[in-house]
């Protein structure tokens, strides 16, 4: 029982979807924990039909594929009943601020209903998690080191305190067994592992960026409301967007590749 919960419901949620965009991307997967003042709860889960194909890269991290949702209830359809649920409630999850929250209120709003959040406590245990125990510099140099960094800010300092973390870290990490490690994760002292780990690659990437990514052959937009989009039909239907990439804060090769494309030429997959 948590004794945080005293005047109303407290419900935790997670969603799987089908990929990272708040505007574009769909729920395929719903599932909520409700704490009740008196210490009860309830645990329901349910997978939805997103009304759009479910993108194989979005498939490998949750396992859900077309054909597991395919006689699914659209959200549209459990909305009513789901709003209902959650009148009154307070919101909890980790790491939902930026992504569950405005994605649920989306698909709200898709079926016509206004779920408002302003109203409601929302506790997210993630930002918690980095609130208690924070990811400095400074922080990091106290556990890793057991020093106060005085001089934080001062580049001397902060790059030399730096390197004693990064020796603290080799020193620890090495000596974890790999029950202790994360799961998919290999431990070594070995630079070309500790840059991939500090580096993970976007899965079918074009650019380094991941703006663009390689869908069965074609280069497809990963982002904003083009997401998922083929390039050349980009090109051709909607070449302002290509021109608006031009202007705004892109890196060279994502605006290298809006530029070709908008001459006609397109990357080729090796």
């Amino acid at each position: 029982m948590l004794s945080v919960v005293k005047d109303r419901p407290l419900v935790f949620f997670d969603l799987e979807t089908t990929g990272t965009n708040v505007l574009t991307d769909r729920i395929v997967e719903l599932s909520v924990v409700k704490l009740f003042p008196d210490g009860t709860r309830e645990i329901k889960t349910r997978r939805i039909n997103p009304e759009m194909h479910i993108p194989e890269e979005a498939s490998e991290v949750h396992g859900i594929y077309d054909e597991d949702v395919k006689d699914a209830p659209t959200f549209r359809r459990i909305a009513q009943s789901l709003y209902i649920y959650l009148e009154d409630c307070d919101l909890g999850g980790y790491n939902i601020v930026k992504f569950d929250v405005p994605v649920l209120v989306r698909e709200f709003q898709r079926a016509g209903l206004q779920f408002e959040t302003k109203n409601r406590r929302i506790v997210d245990a993630y930002y918690l998690y980095c609130k208690m125990e924070p990811r400095t510099l400074k922080a990091a140099y106290k556990t890793f080191c057991g020093k106060n960094l005085d001089e934080a800010h001062s580049a001397e300092a902060d790059t030399l305190a730096t390197v004693e973390v990064f020796e603290a870290e080799l020193k620890k990490y090495s000596a974890w067994t790999s029950e202790e490690l994360p799961e998919d994760v290999e431990f070594t002292e070995d630079l070309d592992v500790i840059h991939n780990l500090c580096n993970p690659k976007i899965q079918d990437a074009v650019d380094p960026d991941g703006r663009f990514r390689w869908k069965e052959g074609e280069v497809v937009v990963a982002f904003g409301r083009n997401s998922g989009q083929k390039l050349k039909t980009i090109a051709i239907e909607n070449p302002d967007f290509l021109r608006w990439i031009l202007k705004a804060d892109f890196s060279q090769e994502v605006k290298k590749i809006a530029s070709d494309a908008l001459k006609g030429y397109f990357p080729e997959k090796q």
